[in-house]
């Protein structure tokens, strides 16, 4: 975890246990602890899903931008050559609209991790490192936002003239090992590319 949360973590418990005793951090429960890193977390949460899951939270942030995969950027840039810029445009523009339509479900999931967070868990995002939230996160959520991210995005992929282009090629090249399995439709790459930036985004809130 990195060191900012763990500043905020001891800030947050020195100002409002204060009053109870001199005894200091060595004294703070178990609980206690955990109700202030809960507090934490889910606030990191919330501003990551409030960043992204907007209009342009995704296409308007060079940092989070969705990309046509490294393999299928040459063919991009021959597109655009072609005169047919707008096409890669168009599905550009979708697999972002797409993902910003998509990350509002991971609000509720990741605050119900937050919730039944163990001590276990609490313990390890405390002594981890700087990734130890992120990872918390993703343990706990990728399997059902991944699941649910899945229909929201291929519906709004579906509207771009590119998308079935992009799932004939990539699913060819997929096969022969040119592109990664899970970029084989464009859904599941945009699913995929939609949850690494969201935890992305979580862990740049620890």
């Amino acid at each position: 975890m990195a060191r900012s949360l763990r500043i905020f973590i001891a800030l947050f418990l020195l100002v409002t246990l204060a009053p109870a005793g001199a005894a200091g951090l060595d004294a703070i429960s178990a609980e206690e602890s955990g109700g202030a890193l809960r507090q934490a977390l889910s606030q990191g949460a919330v501003a990551a899903v409030s960043s992204l899951g907007r209009t342009d939270g995704f296409l308007g942030n060079p940092k989070v931008k969705i990309l046509l995969p490294e393999n299928l950027q040459k063919a991009e840039k021959l597109m655009r050559k072609l005169g047919m810029g707008k096409y890669a445009d168009e599905l550009i523009l979708s697999m972002n609209r797409a993902a910003e339509a998509a990350v509002p479900e991971a609000k509720e999931l990741l605050l119900n991790a937050v919730k039944q967070m163990t001590l276990q868990d609490a313990k390890g995002i405390l002594t981890g490192g700087d990734t130890a939230a992120t990872d918390f996160f993703r343990r706990k959520t990728e399997t059902e936002l991944t699941r649910r991210f899945g229909p929201i995005v291929k519906k709004t992929t579906d509207r771009a003239g590119l998308a079935q282009q992009y799932n004939k090629y990539a699913g060819t090249a997929a096969q022969f090992g040119a592109l990664d399995k899970n970029q084989a439709t464009v859904e599941q790459y945009v699913t995929q590319q939609a949850l690494d930036r969201l935890y992305k985004v979580i862990g740049e809130q620890e």
